[in-house]
Order: structure tokens, then sequence, then C-alpha cells
């Protein structure tokens, strides 16, 4: 079987006690990313079965003790920490992770880069201590100290947080917001995409009805947040081009009616895939506020692009990003994709060279996430023989492609099951950043959503406190229960914004 392709091992975890399951499980997936996790209680018994390592974490009220046999129950390593359990989980947690990181280590051969930060904000930890008022180099210190990660994560982790603290000078977390709209419509579904989408040509009889609907909901939202500063505007989906250039007029013209956009520091739409941007729907866009567009190709190889399911050329990639230019947008994101199915980095060098000729604003770069939801992941074994590759090697092809178009890293996120245990970063040039993902991915501000599948999100004390409100996914439940979903933001916005 070709190194990267799924599944690669089965692993059993037994655990004596209910704790830390979430941990233990995510740092074994870092080390084996196509492993499959057998996780059970000793209280239950072992499952039936055969398996190449046999991991086991026992707790006892002052230590905790993990160790790895292999598929003969031949023990490989071990290792016991004392702590004080029950007084201060927060630390027990973290002598855990070390304790577990350092025995996967061992037996694999390997060290991770983001050491045993499994979380998908790993800038969260530097911007709270500058925030806090530590220097540069105590943060490096700590995060090597603590989470074990490489120099060069920390690094990047300390710069982005650095840049988005003076991104985010202006923002008001308190009593300001943003606004996601959510447009859950595409031409087809992606191989590697697990957000709820529906292909445009079975629901196009649903996109009026279901404007109609969000324009209900955004009417409401704008009616109860006028006290509030709105900060950015997000339309996602899904892509939002799937819209028509009618359709597309309509919401904007609805949204800049709505809102007070002297306000608004940023507007983004993304306009997502090639094979839905028409010159109508450009000129459209451009006949309202909207500051910043994205561009999304995810590789510049036809096979790729075929084997995914985008069903556009590199070629009309080129052509759209060009026809944007030339109708005055200058601010384009395009975003990348490493480790998709059968590229290495010849492949990815190829996309960078193609994207580096076209030039724009911002690049986001992400890792392949193998989620559940995929196709990818549902239909795994289709595809069995087909490498998955990305590396140190091919993430730093892509930030220095960045630095050649004089772009730096301003935000970053990390998510389970990532090709190669790596990260999805966000690079622009000077005044061209997303403000919005900044927001999103650092938690520092409450961020409205509206659409099938969009989740409110009310930030407190910087991010300390979250709580959702969550809209149903499905494209007629929303449509005809628009008014429940209306309901529930009424009784969330009473309980959880600041009067």
């Amino acid at each position: 079987m070709k190194r990267g392709t799924i599944p690669l091992l089965n692993i059993s975890l037994c655990f004596n006690r209910k704790d830390f399951e979430y941990d233990v499980y995510s740092l074994i997936k870092a080390f084996y990313p196509g492993c499959e996790i057998t996780s059970w209680y000793e209280e239950d018994g072992a499952p039936d079965g055969e398996f190449a390592y046999y991991d086991k974490i026992l707790y006892a009220a002052d230590q905790i003790c993990f160790s790895i046999e292999n598929e003969k129950h031949e023990e490989l390593s071990a290792a016991c920490e004392a702590v004080e359990y029950e007084k201060d989980r927060h630390e027990t947690k973290n002598v855990l992770k070390r304790m577990v990181y350092r025995t996967l280590s061992k037996v694999s051969g390997k060290e991770l880069p983001w050491g045993d930060l499994t979380g998908i904000r790993p800038t969260k930890i530097p911007m709270k201590m500058l925030e806090e008022g530590k220097k540069n180099v105590e943060i490096a210190k700590y995060m090597r100290e603590t989470y074990y990660t490489s120099p060069e994560k920390t690094a990047l982790a300390i710069t982005i947080a650095n840049r988005e603290k003076d991104i985010l000078k202006t923002i008001d977390y308190e009593h300001g917001y943003s606004l996601y709209i959510g447009i859950p419509f595409c031409p087809s579904i992606c191989l590697y995409c697990s957000f709820g989408s529906h292909v445009l040509s079975r629901w196009e009889h649903m996109v009026d009805p279901y404007l109609d609907a969000l324009i209900k909901e955004l009417i409401f939202i704008s009616e109860n947040m006028k006290d509030y500063t709105l900060d950015t505007i997000y339309i996602g989906g899904g892509t939002p081009t799937t819209l028509n250039a009618a359709q597309m007029e309509r919401l904007l013209t609805k949204v800049t009616e709505l809102f007070p956009m002297e306000q608004v520091q940023e507007f983004t739409v993304e306009a997502g895939r090639p094979d839905t941007i028409h010159e109508e729907v450009l000129k459209a866009i451009r006949k309202f506020p909207v500051t910043r567009i994205s561009i999304n190709p995810q590789t510049m190889n036809q096979e790729t692009l075929d084997l995914i399911g985008r069903h556009h050329t590199v070629e009309e990639i080129e052509e759209k990003f060009r026809m944007a230019r030339s109708l005055g947008f200058d601010n384009i994101n395009m975003d990348l994709i490493v480790g998709l199915p059968g590229e290495d980095k010849e492949k990815v060098a190829h996309t960078l060279e193609k994207v580096e000729a076209l030039n724009p604003d911002s690049l986001t770069v992400h890792s392949l996430a193998l989620k559940r939801a995929t196709r990818l992941n549902l239909f795994k074994d289709k595809y069995q023989e087909i490498s998955f590759e990305n590396s140190a090697e091919i993430m730093k092809m892509t930030m220095d492609s960045a630095h050649r178009m004089e772009m730096g890293p301003y935000y970053m996120y990390r998510q389970k099951n990532m090709a190669g245990n790596f990260e999805n970063v966000g690079y622009s040039r000077e005044g061209k950043a997303g403000i919005y993902n900044i927001l999103i991915m650092e938690e520092k501000q409450s961020i409205l959503a509206a659409g099938a599948g969009a989740s409110t999100k009310f930030v407190f004390e910087h991010g300390e406190r979250i709580e959702r409100v969550e809209n149903v996914k499905d494209l007629k439940n929303y449509v005809e229960r628009i008014d429940e979903m209306i309901e529930r933001k009424r009784i969330g916005m009473e309980k959880y914004l600041p009067k």
C-alpha cells in the first residue's frame, strides 16, 4: 500500500476510566493519520480482532500511565507521571499529553511539528500571552517546553499572533459583531468537501424561496443589532456565485439597505469555483461596496481537478481571475489545498508557479483534512491506491511562494485528520488580510450567521466562553421553519448579547 493511503493500521486504545479520551485519540491520530482506532474501556471488555498496536491509559489518584504493546502484546514503551488529578485538571491534561507524545514519538520515531497541540487554534496561546504583556521570547519558551512545538511552528504562531493583534486593534470586541451569510449551493460536491452544500442542478427551484427566507432572517438581525457596530460581512457557502446576476443583486441590495455599510471594515463575497463566475455576476457584485472576493482553484493541475470533482479547467481559473481584475477587483484571495490525492511536490510546485503568475492579493493554503462526511472518506475503499502527500518541504514551498508575492502570514487554524499534521495558513499583502477570517478563528467577537446550517456564535470574555445558536442544515427545513430559526436567534440575543 502506498504511503499516505487509508487506512494504515488498526490500533486498540484502552482506558480504565472515561477521561481525556479525545486528547489521547487526537494525538494518536496525529502520529498515524490514516489509522483506525478502536477505543474501549476495561469495564466493557476487550473488542474482537487483532491490532498492530495496543495502547493503554491507566488513571490512578496520583498518577497516569501510558503503555504501547505490539501485535504480539510485547511492550514497546511505557511511562507514568505523577499528577494532582482532581486539583488541577488543566495541568493534568498537559502532563498526560506530554507523556503520550513522548511515548508515541519513541515508538514511531517521529516528532510532530506542532508537538502535542491538537487544538484547531494554536495562535490562541501566543495571542493570550501577548495580551497579558508577555514578550515573544517568553511565549516561545513556554510553547516549546509545554507543548513541544518545533522552533519553526512556534515562530509561525507568534508571528501570526502579533500580526492579528495589530490588524484587530480597531475592532470592538464587546459591542461589535460580524455577519455571516450562507449560500448553500454548489455546481457539484467536491471529493474532500464536508460542508452542507446542495447541487444546484437538483435544487435550482429552491434558490428564490431560499433567498426569501434568508432575507427575512437578515431583516430580523438588522433590526435587533442596531445598537452594535457591524465590523465585517462575509458571504460564503457553498458557492455564493451559483446565484445568477439578478439573485446576487437582490441579495446585495437587501444587505446594503439593511445594514450600516459606513461602519463595515470588510465585505467579502466568496466567488469560489471558476465554473460559477460569470461577467454579469461579477458586475453585479461591483455595484456594491464589496471589498474582497475569493477565487479558489485548490490546485492548478487538471488531472486533480477532474479527480476531486471540480468541473472546470485550469484555463477557466486563469480567465476568471483576469476577468475579475479587469472589472476592478483589487483584493482577490485564492485558496489552495495541499495533500490532495495524487499530488506530489512537483505538482504543488506547478500550482504555485501558475498562481504566482496571476499574482493574487492573498493566498490561503489548506492542508487536506479527511473529514468523516467527505466522499473521500465515505468511499475510501475506492481510493485505496491513491497517495496523499504533504510534508514540511511542501509547506515551506507554499510559504516561499507567498513570500515571493510579498505576502506574510496573518491567520492560521488546524483541523482534525490533516495531511501531515500541518495547518491552514492565510498569507496576505499589507492591508489585504481577511479580517473576518481572523475574527472567526480567534473567537474574539460575536458572529451573527444567517442561512441554512449557519452557526451564530455569541462570544464572551475575549473567547473564554462561547454560546452557539444553530440553524437547521436541511434546505427545505430552513425555508419552512424560518420563523423558528428567527425565534432561536431572538432567544439567543436576549440571553447572550451584552446590554
